[in-house]
């Protein structure tokens, strides 16, 4: 089926606004740990960055899924993307002035507001009929690519210029970001119509489109209901995979900070090994979008937090700058797997006014498996070691396959 140009326009758009707007996400997992040892000076501490944008992601993914199936989704994209640039503010601010407190505050805004723009997924996932879906999910990911090459270079820039101005590196990114959150927010304005109102249409702007059945969604106009969601066991499996391979990732962030930091490598080496983290997440995003339509939701889902947890083993049981950098990687693209085929499941299983609230409500249990991942990380670090993290890391990435086996293939 030939995508009609205005979709295409539009997908293209959204994909040019996140380039913009996601770098900061790798400043918040990547040096949001060493920001907090700079900060408290606690080793056992690490994880409050990545388990404050998992808090952040469990608080807002469901109110902004509300105000998106209420409002359209451009209307919540502009307020996360204006509460993501207040939060960039208070980050650098909180370095400058030296101020946990500051930076509780200013990762938490922050990370509310790049989860809230996250409803540009539910925008895509509106704009295409479901034999098309995980592969316009891969269209619109594959746009941070350009953000994983601004990241390194805006890391360079700030450590040049800190060394001239007596200003901690770590803090100095931050400043960067919001002239490109602003750039991301002018290019949101020219999506039209809302990709709801396309959702609610799909023959008119899809005029070969004929609905697929996959599901029973429930009926137009029924009241959205989580518990009812829920009921369903393979949409269960699907959040319980998405989250096991976000918890894993989460856990495997703050582990690969660490485990460079300590074997001496510099801000940009470090900068560089997530940036082939989050090319594992978004660069083959298509593929595995197309791979997802062509041969189902589970085929795709599955193998990937397999993946993810092969990668986390390495990144736990060796020390290489190698070895450790192609652990992450695979633990991207594991969890790129199970977040696009779990995504599109879901989309498929709900109608387009409730589905800013479905996905909601998985990206809320992602974010709350983040929140317990980050926090159990430090202390497992200061206690038992870093091997020990990242065999929780494995153990979370094996959860689905036991679940699998108890409630059979999924429908």
């Amino acid at each position: 089926m030939k995508v009609p140009s205005l979709i295409k326009r539009n997908v293209a758009l959204f994909s040019l606004s996140q380039s913009f707007t996601g770098a900061g996400m790798q400043f918040s997992y990547g040096f949001g740990p060493l920001m907090v040892m700079s900060l408290t000076g606690s080793a056992s501490l690490a994880g409050l960055s990545v388990g404050l944008v998992g808090l952040s992601r469990f608080l807002v993914s469901y109110p902004m899924g509300r105000v998106t199936d209420a409002y359209g989704r451009k209307r919540g994209i502009f307020l996360g993307l204006t509460l993501a640039l207040i939060g960039c503010i208070l980050l650098g601010f909180s370095m400058v002035l030296k101020s946990p407190l500051m930076f509780v505050v200013g990762l938490l805004c922050f990370g509310m507001g790049m989860n809230g723009a996250q409803q540009m997924r539910v925008g895509v996932t509106d704009m295409f009929p479901p034999q098309m879906r995980a592969q316009g999910l891969g269209y619109l990911a594959l746009g941070s690519l350009f953000g994983l090459i601004l990241s390194p270079v805006m890391v360079s820039v700030a450590g040049w210029l800190g060394t001239r101005i007596n200003q901690d590196p770590l803090g100095l990114p931050w400043f960067f970001l919001p002239i490109l959150i602003l750039f991301g927010m002018c290019i949101v304005t020219f999506v039209n119509p809302d990709p709801k109102e396309i959702g609610m249409n799909l023959q008119k702007y899809w005029p070969d489109y004929k609905p697929v059945e996959r599901a029973k969604p429930a009926a137009t106009g029924q009241k959205f209901s989580a518990r009812q969601l829920l009921a369903n066991p393979s949409i269960r499996l699907a959040i319980l995979s998405n989250c096991a391979a976000t918890g894993n990732m989460s856990i495997v962030m703050v582990l690969t900070s660490l485990v460079l930091h300590h074997h001496g490598h510099s801000l940009t080496s470090i900068a560089i090994s997530h940036t082939f983290h989050s090319a594992g997440m978004f660069a083959f995003t298509i593929p595995i979008g197309r791979l997802a339509d062509r041969f189902g939701r589970s085929q795709v889902m599955f193998p990937g937090v397999f993946v993810s947890l092969i990668g986390a083993g390495l990144v736990a049981y060796t020390s290489g700058i190698v070895t450790v950098t192609m652990g992450t990687f695979l633990v991207g693209i594991g969890w790129a797997a199970a977040n696009v085929a779990a995504t599109a499941f879901i989309a498929d299983h709900a109608p387009t006014e409730q589905r800013g609230r479905a996905i909601g409500v998985n990206d809320s249990f992602a974010g709350g498996v983040t929140v317990f991942a980050a926090f159990t990380t430090g202390p497992l670090i200061e206690v038992f070691g870093m091997q020990a993290a990242g065999f929780t890391a494995m153990l979370l990435a094996a959860v689905p396959f036991v679940l699998r086996l108890v409630s059979g293939p999924m429908k």
